[in-house]
């Protein structure tokens, strides 16, 4: 009998609403305190410094109620001492913070570069929701030396769970590419240390007016502690970007500010190719221009010409191991800005706009965009988002001028986390083919249910000339997290007709249901145990004959102690069906069912120590053999002004039909001059492709992502078939005009 793809899911949704129900009984008993804090307006605009406690004043500006620990103690008041203030002029948003420490000099600085992690050292952080919507917001932050973090917040930071920086913001989630300009100064001493942060408010977004409230919350993060405490206390489980539980910032009269910004850059670059003989050497100039205008300030019109992204780092090095799409993340910074706002479908698995679809080949070759419009923002509580890019033709690849358009919208309803949107985008060919487009349309939402679960999905067709009927997709997803608990249940359906053009699927036609049952557990006492965190997933993949393709169930636990150290022991069974045979790397995987179990063991040092590893193995089945998977990252660090990362991945296949090794490495460099001036280096070794690649940039920036870049790259193919052996230099400066203030 074929196993029928609805049963786990329909299970799953019965548990989920038996849940919801209880949690929305016991909820109504138990309402959530939060915080509130009145702003203080300032006359007078403060000289940013980093001198908060000797500042009149900053002495007469209330002091916002202390901190929450979640971790160690879950519950207990911050250890150290913590003096936040909020203030704000007609001009700027201003934060102040004084974080005291009893041993100043154990307070751990480990990386300057900007918007670098700051979990794994002494620092601070807020997030300010600035239209109250409990979904969106933006979140800065610094450490003891100075340095910069931003972010822009959708949906809660929920987007596809990747620690990448770069692919933070691809959809939706935690955007770090969102780089506003704004200043922070901070001081150290034998008190500790402390921090000031004005934002202008023209980098925000927000309905001006008087007596507007916004949603706010702080962290602090304590390193020889390991401690993180928040000023909204959270359950366990969630962080600062749960803006639904955050404090409010109230008593804020804004006025709209003036924002309009020119961005002109200028380029050469030269290259020399070597994969022919004789080498030839080819030197280019260009110019092209970015422009801002706040149409209001929720509402914001960006306009290129002659887009460049030469200063992007390249991506890393990927092996196929498996028969389905590899994910390659966006990493442009005009893409990223508001990726969110325009981000609908399962994240990395069915992408109904994907920007890396404008700009770039299916291999990655680039295809030079000639220019395009965004405008994206609010409308009281409709988030809008319009976008139309015009690229060339590369008759070399075969592809035509086209145009590619997308429009969104998504109404946030008040005080529900609650929204309803869809979506449009189009693929259009300018030679002059009516056949040539490509459309996707979409509408999704998200019910929140009170402040512990929710429901959420979407539904889309596609429509192309060649392909009739079967052309939908759509997921629904049941989600219950409080107190450590994350229930999920889902189902998603991709036709075998869906055809997005300007998106992603990681596969085609397939049914899919999937569940989680996760539940952390802290344990109390003063020992040197802290949590523990059993699971269990299952996801399966079924074709339109109902025929399963692909089974993983997941069995796990997460064992967490004070130092940060944790270590995780799973099993996973899997089961794979191959209809046609395929190949990875040399070795061909034949027609069969394949059933197999695996060990999976994953190792993390406390990051907070200047020598840090985290490792991941598996050893198990694979197909109709064996696999021995290690990959692992090991962090080294010098002060606060060198880092590095060596990221090794290694896997051994034993396949009746024969063996395999994959082996990927990359080294990363990076040494801080100052927050603002870096050098950076990746150098990426893959045997399978047999690509070596040298990838070094200097940076000196004026603010968020303009100022000086010189970007050396090096790819050379040590198999001379494939033609690939070139150098390029490129020297980019970008500078920005405030024409408005």
């Amino acid at each position: 009998m074929k196993s029928n793809p609805f049963q786990r899911f329909l299970l799953g949704i019965v548990l989920f609403c038996c849940v919801a129900s209880f949690s929305q009984t016991t909820q109504k008993n138990q309402q959530f305190n939060r915080p509130f804090y009145q702003a203080t307006f300032l006359e007078t605009e403060p000289v940013v410094d980093g001198e908060i406690r000797n500042e009149a004043l900053w002495e007469s500006v209330p002091l916002a109620p202390d901190l929450i620990q979640i971790k160690p103690s879950f519950g207990a008041p911050v250890s150290e001492k913590t003096e936040i203030r909020v203030a704000y002029s007609n001009t700027t948003f201003y934060v102040a913070v004084v974080c005291y420490d009893k041993e100043p000099d154990k307070i751990v600085v480990s990386d300057s570069r900007r918007d670098a992690d700051l979990n794994d050292e002494d620092s601070f952080l807020f997030i300010i929701d600035t239209y109250n919507d409990q979904q969106n917001g933006f979140l800065f932050g610094t450490n003891a030396q100075g340095m910069e973090y931003d972010a822009q917040i959708n949906n809660e930071g929920k987007g596809n769970n990747n620690a990448n920086r770069q692919q933070g913001g691809v959809i939706g989630g935690t955007n770090l590419n969102w780089d506003a300009t704004w200043s922070v100064k901070t001081q150290l001493g034998d008190y500790g240390w402390s921090a000031e942060f004005a934002i202008p408010l023209r980098s925000l977004r927000f309905a001006s007016g008087e007596a507007k409230t916004w949603g706010l919350n702080f962290q602090r993060n304590i390193s020889k502690n390991t401690e993180i405490a928040y000023w909204t206390s959270l359950p366990l489980g969630f962080d600062l970007k749960r803006l639904a539980l955050a404090g409010k910032l109230t008593g804020l009269n804004l006025k709209n500010p003036g924002n309009l910004k020119l961005i002109p850059y200028a380029l050469v670059q030269g290259i020399n190719d070597q994969s022919i003989s004789p080498s030839e050497q080819e030197l280019d100039a260009e110019v092209g221009m970015d422009v801002k205008y706040s149409i209001t300030p929720s509402l914001t019109l960006d306009l290129t010409y002659n887009t460049d992204f030469a200063q992007v780092e390249v991506d890393d090095e990927q092996v196929n191991l498996d028969r389905f799409n590899l994910f390659f993340p966006e990493k442009r910074a005009f893409f990223l800005e508001n990726a969110g706002q325009f981000s609908v479908g399962s994240p990395g698995e069915v992408d109904l706009f994907f920007s890396r679809r404008i700009g770039l080949g299916q291999d990655g070759s680039i295809v030079p965009i000639i220019g395009g419009a965004r405008v994206s923002g609010k409308v009281g509580q409709t988030n809008v988002g319009l976008l139309s890019m015009f690229t060339e033709d590369v008759a070399s690849a075969g592809i035509t001028e086209n145009n590619f358009s997308v429009a969104r919208v998504n109404h946030n309803f008040g005080n529900s986390r609650s929204s309803l949107g869809g979506i449009f985008v189009n693929r259009q060919g300018l030679a002059g083919l009516d056949e040539d487009f490509n459309r996707v349309y979409a509408i999704d939402g998200k019910w929140g249910i009170g402040n512990k679960a929710e429901v959420n999905g979407f539904f889309a067709k596609s429509i192309t000339p060649s392909i009739n009927g079967q052309d939908h997709a759509f997921k629904l997803l049941a989600n219950y997290e409080w107190d450590g608990w994350n229930l999920n249940a889902g189902y998603t359906e991709v036709a075998p007709g869906f055809n997005p053009e300007v998106g992603f699927l990681q596969r085609s036609a397939f049914k899919k249901p999937e569940l989680l049952i996760f539940k952390a557990h802290r344990v109390n006492g003063n020992g040197s145990f802290l949590e523990m965190r059993p699971h269990l997933s299952y996801r399966g993949y079924w074709n339109f004959d109902n025929e399963q393709v692909t089974g993983f169930l997941h069995v796990d636990n997460h064992w967490v102690w004070r130092s940060g150290f944790e270590i995780h022991t799973g099993i996973n069974f899997t089961q794979e069906r191959v209809f046609a045979p395929f190949n990875i790397s040399n070795v061909t995987v034949p027609i069969g069912e394949y059933k197999n179990e695996e060990l999976q063991f994953v190792l993390i040092t406390n990051p907070n120590n200047a020598f840090s590893v985290s490792t991941r193995t598996f050893i198990g089945g694979y197909f109709n053999g064996m696999r021995y998977s290690n990959s692992g990252t090991a962090n080294f660090r010098v002060g606060n002004k060198f880092v590095s990362s060596l990221t090794m991945s290694h896997n051994d296949i034993q396949l009746e039909t024969g063996n395999t090794t994959a082996l990927v490495g990359g080294l990363r460099l990076a040494y801080s001059f100052t927050p603002r001036i870096f050098l950076q280096s990746l150098i990426q070794r893959n045997n399978v492709s047999e690509i070596t690649s040298v990838n070094a940039r200097f940076g000196w920036l004026q603010s968020a992502n303009t100022g000086l870049f010189v970007v050396f790259n090096i790819v050379r193919d040590d198999n001379p078939l494939d033609f690939l052996d070139n150098q390029t230099l490129t020297i980019k400066y970008t500078h920005r005009f405030d024409v408005l203030k």
